[in-house]
């Protein structure tokens, strides 16, 4: 036991340091991107395209690599592809810690869109997977929802950080961390590989009789990787394993979907309609993360035995709903500030949803569950600017068909609605709720 509490400690500090060196260069980014784009204005709709264009294209990459990277940890441990994303998420940093002009931030949008198709999502999937390999079903909730406040932690900190810093430094001390997060996890971090023992159930995407090959001396080789990489098919049939988990990958779309119509959307609504600078963005973000790392670090654990991580998830999601519908009809800079407030609540959507997604799968398997939520999530931030971004930009222009700055924010609450009522009907997911044939479905 106090083997892998110290192994989970090393899990949260690189867990800390990477989101650290990421969100501290959120509050800079908007300013970066307007100087770059359109110096001199508050409004530009070539920066909400670009801004949604790079979402979509690294959607698209997500979706696609993260079902990869949840199966291969499963075969090669969680810390061997950690290493990957990791050290790819410093070369975007590092490029805009050289110089923020014109020339360098089209470098910049280049490599930040090809990394992040490995790198987005990719650290929370697999942290989420070594959890699972060391936590137990009833503790899971907890143990996500204490991952994610170590997240809203290190948001709390760079925010805080961002605050006091130039933005040139802002992306140096940036570069910097993420390089020695990549270090530090090199170093202590513990190799995890899934329980292959587990008898609780049978693997969902099952090798064939070929994945041990032999030679002519008759010894057996393991197969190439290639061959280990999941298909459409196997997606599809780990989506049907139960209906818990189908109906989580649903509310995990529509989810992201209004999260990803928030992030290519929010920051540019609040800029057009009460001209918030760098310092407004990083203390609306600095209150909101504080009231997130709190509620997760402190209030969840104590609410998920008692309530249960399927209501937790829909009372998450309906605050979410309130939420957005407020942030649409705000009146005045001090609306954003004071509706932060919700956020107590809203956090505990995503790791209560991990949660019941955890306990669908074995042991073997936690890499390919998360990996595939993560991927329906990532192809619903495909679809949100494409959605978002034209309806934001219209709405804030001249040529919008009625006065109706937070328009895109309302349509945001609607799609939040749905995902709140697809979650009432998922109920408290238990371990052994899981079809029990769906182990077939791969079989050779």
């Amino acid at each position: 036991m106090e083997k892998k509490l110290r192994a989970l400690s090393h899990l949260y500090v690189t867990v800390f340091m990477s989101g650290f060196a990421s969100f501290i260069v959120v509050p800079a980014i908007t300013d970066v991107t307007m100087s770059a784009l359109c110096p001199g204005t508050d409004e530009c709709s070539l920066a909400i395209y670009l801004s949604g264009f790079q979402q979509a294209v690294m959607g698209v990459g997500t979706a696609l690599m993260m079902p990869l990277i949840g199966n291969l940890s499963d075969q090669y441990g969680r810390k061997s592809l950690l290493t990957l994303p990791m050290t790819f998420s410093i070369i975007p940093f590092a490029v805009l810690a050289c110089s923020q002009t014109t020339n360098y931030f089209y470098a910049y949008f280049v490599l930040k869109t090809l990394t992040a198709m490995i790198c987005e999502g990719s650290l929370n999937c697999l942290a989420l997977a070594y959890l699972a390999d060391n936590i137990s079903d009833g503790q899971r909730a907890s143990a996500f929802g204490i991952l994610s406040g170590i997240s809203s932690g290190a948001f709390v900190c760079a925010t805080l950080a961002a605050r006091f810093l130039s933005t040139g430094s802002t992306f140096q001390v940036a570069t910097f961390v993420s390089m020695l997060a990549v270090v530090y996890m090199r170093i202590f971090l513990e190799e995890s590989l899934p329980n292959q023992d587990d008898i609780m159930t049978e693997p969902i995407l099952k090798e064939s009789e070929d994945a041990i090959q032999k030679d002519g001396n008759n010894l057996p080789r393991k197969m190439p990787v290639f061959k280990k990489i999941p298909s459409l098919g196997d997606i599809i049939c780990l989506l049907k394993s139960s209906p818990s988990f189908s109906q989580a990958a649903v509310v995990a779309f529509f989810y992201n979907l209004a999260e990803g119509g928030m992030i290519s959307s929010i920051m540019y609504y609040l800029k057009a309609r009460f001209h918030f600078n760098k310092n407004q963005f990083a203390d609306l973000m600095l209150i909101g993360g504080t009231v997130a790392t709190a509620s997760q670090l402190f209030i969840m654990p104590l609410l998920v035995s008692p309530i249960g991580d399927g209501k937790l998830l829909s009372l998450g999601l309906l605050v979410s709903c309130i939420h957005a519908i407020l942030y649409s009809l705000a009146w005045s800079p001090w609306v954003p500030y004071a509706i932060t407030a919700l956020s107590v609540v809203m956090v505990f959507a995503p790791p209560s949803l991990r949660s019941i997604v955890s306990k669908q799968v074995g042991a073997t398997e936690q890499g390919k569950a998360q990996g595939c939520i993560s991927g329906v999530s990532s192809l619903a931030n495909i679809i949100a600017p494409l959605i978002f971004s034209p309806l934001t930009a219209l709405f804030l222009s001249e040529e919008a068909p009625f006065h109706y700055p937070g328009f895109s924010i309302l349509c945001i609450a609607i799609t939040l609605v749905i995902a709140s009522i697809t979650s009432l009907t998922i109920g408290n997911a238990t371990s052994s709720s899981r079809d029990k044939n769906s182990s077939d479905c791969m079989e050779v």
